[in-house]
Formats: structure tokens, C-alpha cells, sequence
């Protein structure tokens, strides 16, 4: 009697789990448990462990006591923090539109179709792959103020080359255009992609309209990738505005913070200095920023 009474409720049970895995709102939200895990550990957590730093007057090492919006007040009266503020705010729009419109460009010249497509698609993604901190030295080679190569350039025409990372306004200049060079492949695939799938019968329509390339590109091309625009250009704002790799390798925020962002005063600060109640409120002065611009966006997807 015991056996065939275990035997029928085994049946039973995975005839319930079959049930519950069948309807789609149990199984969506199993699916989901590991990757909100991921999201609670790495992302929820460490960002209240840093609003809870941001309150208190904790340094390397000592675990502070709370002292409410006191580190926000001090910032706000840094000259230095004003300063990185509007050297973020200008680094990150400067060069998103920048890498919006070379993107732009460089994904309609890929779209159509000559010899060594391929080959030049592939070619694009190189500054995109290749590792930052490489990449960045690089670049600071050439920068560099006594073998410079292009200032080398501009000897041969006899042209006196600036001090690239040292003399206003250049390093900042310079900064923008390593960020450019690197982020603008990745707006160029993603535009290239949305390109791609555009329906040909929009285009037939336009020439049966009397519509040229160029009206083609404005009425058509743009409207239909417009979603996959804003969508890259709110990536590409979230990730210059944290930028730092670039900046600390090549100027550190110098000279004279003429190039220090919220990023690497963020880590002068708190790392460095050991103030790491205060770097935790600079860092998390960068979220209210990024919730507005990310609201803007977010509300120009709703209304297309």
C-alpha cells in the first residue's frame, strides 16, 4: 500500500510542476530570478552602499557616522567640483553629438554597396574593440609634447604644433577627440544595423513620390531609425559621463583641472584622499543628471 501510494503521488507532482511550468507568468518570472539576482548584487547593492557613504562622513578604512546632506553642501561650495561639473556636462555633449553625426555619416556610407564593404565594416570596429587603456596610450604617445607625431606633421609645413595635453584649451580638445574616435564606430554599427532594416518599399514609394537621395535620407531613413538613434545616443551619454579610463590616463584631470570631470575628482577625492564619504557624493551627483537626461529621451521614445 505504501509503494502505490508513493508511486501516485509522484505522477501527481510533476503533473503540478508541468502545470506550473506551462503558464507563462510563474515561468517568466523563474526566468528572470537569476538576472535580478545579478542586478540586487552588483548593481542595487553597490549603489545604496554609495548613497549611504554619500551621507556620512566615513573615510578609507572607518566606516563613518550619518551626517545628512552635509558632503552634498561642501561640493557645492568647491570651486573644483563647479569646475569638473562643467567640464563633464561639456566633455559628454560635445562629443555625443559629434559621434551622432560622424555615426551617422559613416553608417550611410556603409550601407551602400562598393567593393571591400565587408572588409572596411570590419575595419570600423577597431577603435571600438581594441582594449581602452591601450588604445589611450596610444594616443598619449602621440600627444606627447616632444614626440609628437603630429606636431612632426605640422613641422613639415612649417607650422608650430601646440602643447597638446598642456596648453588651454587643447587637452581638453584632445580628450574630446580620442572619446570621438572611439565611440563613433559604435553609433556606426548600431545605425548601420537599424539602416539595414528598413523596408525597401519606403524607398520605392519616395522615388515613385519624386523624392531624391537626399530628401529620401531625411523623410524616410531618419523617421524609421529614429528609435535606434535615441536609444544609442542615451547609451553613449550614460558611458562619456562616467568616462574615465581615457581622461585619467592622459591628463589625470590637469593640467590645473583644466580636464578633471566628476569621474577622476570622484577618485582624487575619495581614493586618493581618502575622503570617501565626499568622492561617494560627487559620484552620485552624475545620477540626477543622467535620470533628466534619460527622462527626456525615454519620453521622445514614448511619443514615437
Amino acid at each position: 500500500m505504501a509503494a502505490t501510494a508513493g508511486s501516485s503521488l509522484k505522477p501527481s507532482r510533476e503533473f503540478a510542476l508541468a502545470r506550473l511550468l506551462n503558464r507563462e507568468a510563474p515561468l517568466g518570472y523563474a526566468l528572470l530570478l537569476p538576472a535580478l539576482a545579478i542586478l540586487v548584487v552588483f548593481v542595487a547593492y553597490p549603489f545604496a552602499f554609495g548613497l549611504w557613504l554619500a551621507l556620512t562622513d566615513s573615510t578609507i578604512g572607518r566606516l563613518g557616522h550619518f551626517i545628512g546632506l552635509a558632503n552634498f553642501a561642501y561640493i557645492l561650495r568647491d570651486p573644483i567640483f563647479t569646475q569638473a561639473l562643467g567640464n563633464t556636462m561639456a566633455y559628454t555633449f560635445v562629443t555625443v553629438f559629434f559621434k551622432l553625426t560622424l555615426g551617422l555619416a559613416l553608417a550611410a556610407v556603409l550601407h551602400i554597396e562598393f567593393r571591400f564593404n565587408r572588409f572596411t565594416r570590419a575595419a570600423m570596429l577597431l577603435p571600438w574593440i581594441i582594449p581602452t587603456v591601450l588604445s589611450t596610450l596610444a594616443w598619449l604617445w602621440m600627444f606627447d609634447s616632444t614626440f609628437s607625431v603630429f606636431n612632426r606633421m605640422l613641422a613639415w609645413i612649417h607650422v608650430t604644433g601646440p602643447s597638446w595635453l598642456g596648453q588651454f584649451p587643447w587637452p581638453m580638445i584632445s580628450l574630446m577627440t580620442v572619446n570621438v574616435w572611439r565611440g563613433t564606430p559604435f553609433f556606426g554599427v548600431s545605425l548601420l544595423a537599424a539602416m539595414q532594416m528598413v523596408p525597401a518599399d519606403l524607398y520605392e514609394a519616395a522615388v515613385v513620390d519624386g523624392a531624391g537621395p537626399w530628401r529620401r535620407w531625411l523623410h524616410v531613413t531618419v523617421p524609421t531609425i529614429r528609435p535606434v538613434i535615441l536609444i544609442t545616443t542615451l547609451l553613449s551619454i550614460i558611458m562619456t559621463f562616467a568616462d574615465f579610463q581615457v581622461i585619467w590616463i592622459l591628463t589625470k584631470g590637469g593640467p590645473v583641472n583644466q580636464t578633471q570631470v566628476l569621474s577622476t575628482y570622484a577618485y582624487v577625492v575619495g581614493i586618493q584622499g581618502t575622503d570617501i564619504g565626499i568622492g561617494a557624493a560627487i559620484s552620485l551627483f552624475m545620477f540626477p543628471v543622467l535620470c533628466v537626461s534619460i527622462g527626456i529621451i525615454l519620453w521622445l521614445l514614448h511619443r514615437d
